[in-house]
């Protein structure tokens, strides 16, 4: 669907970034190329869900993690800007850009008050631990 949406404008987003790559190389363009991917290993053990997901160049500030309905959600907004001057202190160039990424995963039976978060190298790491189950399988109540 998006590719359809991109070809509306004749725009193929291959091309546009091995472009952009092209006449401006620069670290940023190669952070923005990837950033669309949010590549993600899920390992799940008895106990938890560990995700670690790759944020390459984006500040844990910009990071919106939330858990709700047995799904987290992961919402990256990051802006990003910079000048170049020339020897006289002149600006001979100004670029802005803004990068919207989304991703949701479905994690069943998680301890929604103990799940910890944090990003180490461009990774962002999280831990969903799994809600204790009763060992009364039957479902007795006392009633005292």
């Amino acid at each position: 669907m998006a590719n359809d949406l991109m070809n509306r404008f004749d725009v193929d987003p291959f091309f546009d970034r091995m472009a952009r790559h092209f006449f401006s190389p620069s670290n940023y363009d190669n952070d923005y190329a990837n950033f669309g991917n949010l590549k993600t290993d899920i390992k799940e053990t008895d106990k938890d869900y560990t995700l670690k997901i790759d944020v390459p160049g984006v500040d844990k500030q910009y990071i919106h993690l939330a858990y709700q309905n047995d799904t987290l959600s992961l919402n990256i907004n990051q802006d990003h800007s910079s000048e170049q001057k020339d020897e006289n202190g002149r600006v001979i160039a100004s670029e802005r850009s803004h990068g919207v990424m989304s991703r949701s995963y479905t994690l069943p039976g998680v301890d929604r008050d103990h799940i910890a978060a944090s990003v180490d190298d461009g990774v962002l790491n999280v831990t969903l631990p799994k809600v204790t189950e009763s060992h009364d399988q039957d479902g007795h109540i006392e009633i005292n």
